[in-house]
């Protein structure tokens, strides 16, 4: 079963914002570390692309997704070039894919069905839906008590036209929170430009959150949703892994684009520019990283891959010694040694 897609609205709204300018890659974020391009690549079965995210599970199972619907995995000690076991498939686009530390299932935030409950035998439930209050469910962290926070990307583009969103520059995104003993589901804090990847701290009293379109790093607290920015990033993130010790893993897809900054004072030729075919704008650079920050925004270390050899870098997982990565645009996940 193929679940329908979302039509998108016709035309972008786009607003005035002064232009902005990406920093440069130096100091911190200089590529001194270039391992990414060395990264193992365990592939998806032929056809399939797009592994966005990545999560071990406690049976030692890699899992990850696929733009097809499906959930994959292979054994964490598997060497390169092995192929993996179908897990589930959900009819959707599985983006975001955290472990519930209740009963050891799996949430899978997914594009068009919304959060989804995976059992280790591949039964899927339901919890939210696609339809409102939830758009574009995209990643997760659960609390100790199994309450779920996870973002809802966008309440105007589905996934299929993501950088509609960006064109835009509004703030359509929210932070949601799903109750598992009510089945209720609230806003824990609106206004916010493509909320992406999410993170709890150890002692769950805020979250770490990343903004794509804003490229920045900030802290949600809980209750309140208040918003603090913590970081302004050279590039746009996605995903977001805490490591457990008050430290948090952010994958960046790719630098920020001089180009698309400068047209933000202009919002009739961005309104052109969202009409025109895929190929004819701006694209993502072809370039890995990932960076690991604490609590504070601080960052403690970045990693490279500046020939792409691995791109689209929008999920990072450690486990152990062990970084392993998924790509919205790759054919399999990845993994890099640490040590």
């Amino acid at each position: 079963m193929v679940v329908p897609r979302q039509r998108p609205p016709r035309l972008i709204r786009p607003v005035r914002e002064p232009a902005t300018a990406p920093p440069p890659l130096d100091g911190v974020w200089a590529p001194t570390d270039v391992r990414l391009d060395r990264a193992e690549v365990l592939p998806l079965p032929p056809g399939a692309r797009g592994p966005e995210d990545v999560l071990v599970d406690p049976d030692g199972r890699v899992v990850s997704g696929d733009e097809d619907g499906r959930l994959w995995w292979w054994p964490a000690d598997a060497p390169a070039g092995t192929p993996p076991r179908l897990l589930a498939e959900t009819g959707g686009r599985p983006l975001g894919i955290e472990l519930d530390p209740t009963d050891g299932t799996l949430v899978v935030c997914d594009a068009y069905r919304g959060l989804l409950r995976v059992t280790p035998d591949g039964a899927i439930r339901e919890l939210t839906g696609a339809a409102a209050p939830v758009h574009l469910a995209d990643n997760s962290a659960v609390a100790r008590d199994g309450t779920i926070y996870f973002t809802d990307s966008s309440d105007r583009w589905p996934l299929s036209h993501w950088k509609h969103d960006l064109l835009e520059h509004r703030p359509n995104g929210r932070v949601l929170a799903y109750h598992p003993g009510s089945g209720r589901t609230e806003v824990v804090a609106a206004g916010l430009y493509f909320p992406n990847g999410i993170a709890l701290t150890p002692d769950e009293s805020a979250l770490m959150l990343v903004e794509t379109s804003t490229h920045r790093l900030v802290r949600v607290g809980l209750p309140d949703g208040v918003v603090t920015v913590l970081a302004d990033l050279p590039a746009y993130p996605d995903n977001v892994a805490a490591v457990g010790d008050g430290t948090y893993w952010i994958a960046l897809p790719s630098p920020r684009l001089a180009v698309v900054e400068r047209l933000l004072p202009h919002p009739r030729l961005r309104q052109l520019v969202a009409m025109l075919p895929d190929v004819a704008r701006p694209q993502p650079q072809r370039y890995g990283l990932v960076a690991l920050v604490d609590g504070a925004g601080t960052v403690l270390r970045t990693l490279h891959g500046p020939t792409g050899a691995y791109p689209m870098v929008t999920g990072v997982r450690q486990h152990g010694d062990q970084l392993w990565l998924g790509s919205l645009t790759g054919t399999g996940i990845a993994r890099v040694d640490l040590s």
